[in-house]
This record gives C-alpha cells, sequence and structure tokens, in this order.
C-alpha cells in the first residue's frame, strides 16, 4: 500500500504556498469543466461580486456549505468578526438560491468556549430571511478520546429553507438498520415495540444520522491533508433529498471538493469555490481521478503525490518539520 501522508494543510500555510505553483487557478480564476457544466472558482465567499462572477446569472435550488469552525481551522477569529463574515456568505447564499431553495450548513461547537460559534450562527441566521428546518447530528465512528469529558462523537448540520423547496423522501429511505428497542403501542394487550412497527428492517434518515462513517485514513475517499472532510454519503444524501439530475447544487467552501463528487456521481451540476487555489486544485484533482479510476480520493497518498517525489525542497521540507519521508 502507498503511504504518502502530507499534514493537515489548514494548519501550515508554509506548505501550502510550497504547492501553489503547481495549481491551475491562481485568485479570480473559474475553471469550468465542459463535459459537465460543473465550476471551480478560485475566490472570496465573503465578497458578493466574486461569487456574482461564479455564478453568472445561474441560480442553485441547493447549497451545501462546510465553513471554517473558527476553533479547528486556519485563523481563528473574534465572535463578532467571525459572524460579520457568516453574514456575508449567508447573503450570497440567499441571493443565488432560486425562489424555493435549500441550505445545509456544517458547523462545530466548541465545548470548551461556550459551544462557539454554533449559538451565535444560529442567533445570525434568523435575520437572514432563512426558515429554520432542522438540526441534524451525524454521528461520527471515530471520537475525540478524553478521560474527564463524554467522548465528542458527534457533527452538527443546519437545515434552513427559502420558499418551498423540494425533498425528495423517496431518497431518504436508506440502509439505516432499526438499533434501538423501544416501546411503541400496545394492540391486543400485547406491548409491541417499533421493531415490530414495521416490517421494514431498515428505517428513513432522521435528524440523527448513525450510519455514516466519518472519513479517515483507511477509507478510500479519505484526502490527505484535508481536515475533517465530510463523508461522501452524507453528501449524496442531502443531494439526493434537496435536487434532481440536471439541477444545479452550490458549496463556497470546496476543501476536499466533497460536494462536487457527490454532485458527479449523481447527476447533478456543483458550482463551487475556495479562497485557496491548493483547495481548488484538489476539488479538481478528486473529479478527475474519480473519472479516470473510479476511485473517490486517495487513502493514504495525496493529491500532489507526483509533484512532491520530484521536489527536493518540498521532500526535505515534510522531513525536517513533519518526519515524512518520501
Amino acid at each position: 500500500m502507498l503511504k504518502a501522508p502530507i499534514p493537515r494543510l489548514d494548519l501550515d500555510a508554509e506548505l501550502r504556498n510550497m504547492l501553489t505553483p503547481f495549481c491551475r487557478l491562481k485568485p479570480g480564476d473559474i475553471w469550468e469543466d465542459k463535459s459537465s457544466g460543473h465550476k471551480v472558482g478560485c475566490v472570496n465567499s465573503y465578497a458578493s461580486g466574486e461569487i456574482d462572477h461564479l455564478m453568472g446569472n445561474k441560480k442553485a435550488v441547493l447549497a451545501v456549505h462546510d465553513p471554517p469552525y473558527n476553533f479547528v481551522a486556519f485563523d481563528e477569529l473574534e465572535i463578532d468578526e467571525f459572524i460579520l463574515n457568516c453574514k456575508a456568505w449567508i447573503k450570497s447564499t440567499y441571493d443565488v438560491l432560486a425562489e424555493n431553495g435549500s441550505l445545509y450548513v456544517w458547523l462545530g461547537a466548541d465545548q470548551k468556549n461556550h459551544f462557539q460559534p454554533l449559538p451565535q450562527f444560529m442567533m445570525m441566521m434568523m435575520n437572514s430571511g432563512f426558515s429554520s428546518k432542522s438540526f441534524i447530528t451525524m454521528r461520527n465512528q471515530r471520537g475525540y478520546g478524553t478521560q474527564k469529558n463524554w467522548m465528542a462523537i458527534r457533527q452538527e448540520l443546519l437545515y434552513y429553507t427559502k420558499g418551498k423547496p423540494i425533498f425528495n423522501i423517496e431518497a431518504e429511505y436508506t440502509d439505516i438498520p432499526k438499533v434501538l428497542k423501544g416501546y411503541y403501542k400496545t394492540v391486543g394487550n400485547q406491548v409491541t415495540s417499533n421493531m415490530e412497527r414495521s416490517k421494514s428492517e431498515n428505517i428513513r434518515a432522521g435528524n440523527v444520522w448513525i450510519d455514516i462513517q466519518q472519513t479517515f485514513y483507511r477509507m478510500e475517499e479519505n484526502i490527505n491533508g484535508c481536515f475533517a472532510q465530510k463523508p461522501l454519503k452524507s453528501c449524496d444524501r442531502i443531494i439526493k433529498a434537496g435536487s434532481n439530475k440536471g439541477d444545479l447544487v452550490i458549496d463556497f467552501f470546496a476543501h476536499s471538493g466533497a460536494t462536487l463528487l457527490s454532485a458527479e456521481i449523481n447527476e447533478r451540476i456543483c458550482y463551487t469555490c475556495d479562497i485557496d487555489p491548493v483547495f481548488c486544485e484538489i476539488a479538481i484533482r478528486r473529479l478527475e481521478r474519480y473519472r479516470e479510476t473510479g476511485q473517490t480520493g486517495w487513502q493514504n497518498s495525496n493529491p500532489f503525490y507526483e509533484e512532491i517525489t520530484k521536489d527536493d525542497n518540498i521532500k526535505a521540507y515534510l522531513m525536517n518539520n513533519h518526519q515524512i519521508e518520501y
């Protein structure tokens, strides 16, 4: 098995700078796939003019965003500044969504700091024009261990709507097993359980997702260097429920390219962007790799393996700063 990891790119600006020359986009550039209509833009999601440049005159029916959580990636901001930035991309999202559209936002909660930025973000959304629809929890299989607190094994996903968007309920019948037995009702003096409620062995997805595996290095879809990438199965569930084939889906924080690849697999069109050329390149390369090989990630390798192995400066940097050999 090829083992060629790279460290978290969100924490290593120097490595990102060293990889930038291998990226086909520079700030302001937009890559468009002629065969599918997908777009990847190296633009700032906080700047409405740059989002307009990405969108053209198109409207999306679904937005799936995974912004920085303000405590696990890049530079931590004062909470007021973070919320001000969120207001900018939320407004842009509202403006480029169709009259009837859906918005899903992944957001964390810092347990050691009053659960910020989750409550502040929720309060901000009250004046956004969106209607709150559901608070979804995805259960991570691999938790953050601790001996002095409950293990953290959840990811928060907020679901909002604009107008009256579609919701494909048939897409929500899943392979989720009935795992928790509880009383349901009494029938003929017999107390039945929820396991007997229907003949199906499975249940529809609710607002607690227990069946989706957190992405980690042993999985094919793993993208080395991308922290907290979202599982393709979670993207598939959202996209199938909130859009139809041929619809336009947007993602203003491309990162590992999960929304883009899920849109490709599910026959939707995706416009996505990232302010950093490195993550734009990762998203494009992931799409191209899937088309060429059918693989959804790099597992223990990484998207820049070929370039790194030929660049002595990067190899030396990885060895000296991260004890990684190529």
